[in-house]
């Protein structure tokens, strides 16, 4: 039978309708060797027999469609189905998948558009025309056009396997390779471009097992040049071949340096340099930089559309995420063929590699360093900004060092940080949040002024124990024998909590939402919005929220813990130094900022200016009175204070705060600006479970302070 070509359209519906192969045999003789009896009444001419027809075979294009319906949702099980028995022996289902995975791994193909064309028969061969594009991550879309050959085999209608089938540039012994163009990763650089993140030499070390002679000896060196158990060294070692190399972790050039002949004269220690993810501070503001890792596999669609491979380390946490696209740039390579002896066949597609930028901070490394140093082994953490948002320092103890995630963290040491119930993984500076204690009477002074039109002069009485809420709720000021009779400006400056205990049920009284709204006016119970750190949005109670949260109403009580900064009400160190930076700036309420610039090859610089978040809406003159009483804090004859700020070269206007926890000790804050009649600092100190405020975290505050101004400012 003639060869027969048809239409697209006519393939994507039904191309034949039937083939009918017909004939007729000449007429038998007579004597052909059979016999026929004539009918009553007419001739006895014998009747011709015709030979039987031919079946004719089913149309091959239900096959070809089912197979590139397949092909374009990648579902390579159903297209091996596909393929002629023939094909199936020559290939397993295993290669077959392998050969698919092969080439949309080089190309980084993230989906295919298929679109057949025509189709042609021939007895029992037939081919069919069809167009790909490949949608790539690296290259964009490529178009390329194939043959697929078919044949009837077996009472079926099979695919032919061969190599051009993928891609057909492709043969046998022809395969496709991505030579990549690697870029190194930005680097992450502190003010003065002191580099906190970059990229450098890492020193990979393993062992070979069958070659080591002295097991023990070896085992227990490596287990302190690489910081690891011995036993899960060797049960590495174990679960490998003699002549396997086991890879046990990556080391920097110092500690190879160190190290000695450990590494290039012990028998089956094997020690090679590549680069990798180097962080040379160490520890330093590690929950600022952040960590690298895997990409997780729910997350491998969206990277591999961006351009990722798949295997890459990307950031996972801190500025090591957000700037992740940034930092990595994007890699480019040539996509190409090779012959069997290696020599390049075609060059199927280019991309053009783009370095990774830098991102530059205003993070000073040595008040960061001073500050974690004044942190020692104390859970908490110290946040040191302008008043205007630039922020110098994030320090947060427990810490850990990024360097261990940089090419892979072992579950030893994962599971060690995970489990550590200290919980060094998070940034108490801007993750975790505390009841502010009686820093927040900065907030309840400001809403007793703007909200019930207080006067600073307005005066309350303290005895040591205050009966507002009935005589079966007696509430207790911290200093026992009460502060007699105290104004409301000088209530904050000594921190009498009667004062607050009676302003917070005025408030209440007047309008439960009026101690919140003011609250949020500060920026409390909500992100202060810095870019490249995760941060918790804090609680500021209201009758919604408790409502939502304990399904009970907001009662006077409630407000009137919340007007000492207890309760409900939690804060991050974080926010507090917004809300302290606001009093410094008049009432402008930045946002915090530690990105200053991004710089890139390509795209040039990004500055980052300070932004105006909000305004605290309060008038020059309560703002004055808090100021004033601020000041007294830290200078003022019965100040909170005091004794921690006795002869400073510079003046201090600050908060002490003592946050009851109902376990263990309170937690200690202070929180001001220096110097206070021109600030250029503002410093948050909160110490977990450590004490008085003005014992314990008010020193800090003028220790870190001091070093800013006789070192840095």
């Amino acid at each position: 039978m003639d060869s027969a070509k048809f239409s697209r359209r006519a393939f994507l519906k039904t191309l034949l309708a039937a083939l009918v192969v017909a004939g007729c045999g000449p007429q038998p003789s007579g004597d052909g060797g059979g016999f026929s009896l004539p009918l009553p009444g007419k001739s006895d001419t014998p009747t011709p027999e015709n030979p039987p027809t031919p079946t004719p075979l089913p149309q091959p294009d239900s096959v070809a469609r089912s197979y590139l319906t397949a092909l374009e949702k990648i579902d390579i099980g159903a297209m091996y189905a596909l393929l002629t028995p023939d094909s199936q022996q020559r290939i397993s289902v295993a290669d077959f998948d392998a050969a698919y995975r092969h080439v949309l791994n080089q190309t980084t193909t993230l989906n295919l558009t298929v679109t057949p064309e025509t189709i042609s028969m021939q007895a029992d061969r037939a081919q069919a025309n069809f167009r790909t594009v490949w949608h790539t991550g690296l290259f964009g879309d490529m178009e390329t056009e194939h043959t697929m050959n078919l044949r009837f085999a077996a009472g079926r209608w099979g695919v032919v396997w061969e190599p051009m089938l993928l891609m057909p540039q492709l043969g046998y012994g022809i395969t496709l390779v991505l030579r990549e163009e690697p870029v190194p990763r930005g680097k992450i650089l502190a003010a003065d471009d002191l580099p906190l993140a970059t990229t450098g030499q890492m020193i990979a070390v393993g062992v070979v097992p069958g070659q080591l002679q002295n097991r023990a000896a070896t085992i227990a060196a490596l287990s302190t040049l690489l910081g690891m158990d011995t036993a899960a060294i060797a049960a590495k070692i174990d679960a490998a071949q003699p002549d396997w190399f086991v890879p046990l972790g990556d080391i920097d050039l110092a500690a190879a340096d160190s190290a000695g002949e450990l590494l290039t004269e012990s028998p089956g220690i094997n020690a090679t340099a590549h680069p990798a993810r180097s962080y040379p501070q160490g520890d330093t503001a590690a929950h600022l930089v952040g960590t690298l890792g895997a990409i997780p596999a729910e997350k491998l669609d969206s990277f591999r559309k961006m351009g990722y491979r798949g295997d890459e380390m990307v950031g996972q946490t801190g500025l090591e995420a957000w700037g992740e696209p940034f930092l990595a740039g994007r890699r480019g390579g040539r996509l190409v063929t090779v012959a069997p002896s290696g020599v390049e066949k075609a060059e199927l597609a280019v991309a053009r590699a783009v370095p990774g930028g830098n991102i530059h901070l205003h993070l000073n490394v040595a008040l960061q360093q001073r500050a974690e140093t004044l942190l020692g082994n104390r859970r908490g953490a110290i946040v040191a900004m302008k008043p205007t948002g630039e922020l110098l320092a994030m320090a947060t103890y427990p810490r850990f060092n990024p360097q261990a995630f940089a090419t892979g963290i072992d579950a030893a040491t994962w599971n060690a940080l995970l489990n550590n119930p200290d919980r060094p993984l998070v940034n108490r500076a801007a993750q975790s949040a505390y009841p502010p204690g009686s820093v927040f009477k900065i907030v309840s002074m400001a809403a007793a002024m703007e909200k019930l039109d207080m006067s600073p002069e307005t005066t309350f009485h303290c005895t040591g124990t205050w009966y507002g809420l009935g005589d079966k709720n007696p509430k207790k000021c911290w200093l026992e024998t009460g502060h007699g009779n105290i104004s409301l400006r000088d209530g904050l400056t000594q921190s009498c909590d009667v004062v607050f205990y009676e302003v917070g049920k005025a408030l209440y009284e007047a309008d439960p939402t009026l101690l919140p709204e003011m609250a949020r006016a500060f920026g409390l119970g909500q992100p202060t919005g810095i870019l490249g750190v995760d941060e918790a949005v804090g609680i500021v109670p209201d009758n919604n929220w408790k409502q939502s949260a304990l399904n009970e109403p907001l009662y006077v009580g409630d407000m009137v813990n919340m007007a000492i900064g207890q309760g409900y009400l939690l804060t991050t160190p974080l926010q507090v130094t917004q809300l302290v930076a606001a009093i410094a700036a008049q009432g402008s309420e930045y946002r915090p900022e530690v990105i200053a610039r991004l710089s890139s090859q390509s795209a040039g610089d990004q500055f980052f200016q300070p932004e105006l978040a909000r305004d605290a809406q309060i008038t020059p003159f309560t703002l004055a009175n808090i100021q004033q009483a601020m000041f007294a804090v830290a200078h003022g004859r019965r100040g909170t204070a005091r004794k921690a700020f006795e002869g400073m070269a510079f003046s201090v206007a600050g908060k002490t705060g003592t946050a009851e926890t109902g376990i263990d000790l309170p937690h200690a804050w202070f929180a001001g600006y220096a110097p206070a009649d021109a600030p250029e600092i503002v410093i948050t100190v909160m110490l977990e479970n450590a004490g008085e405020g003005s014992e314990m975290a008010a020193p800090l505050f003028r220790l870190l302070a001091e070093s800013y101004f006789s070192q840095i400012g």
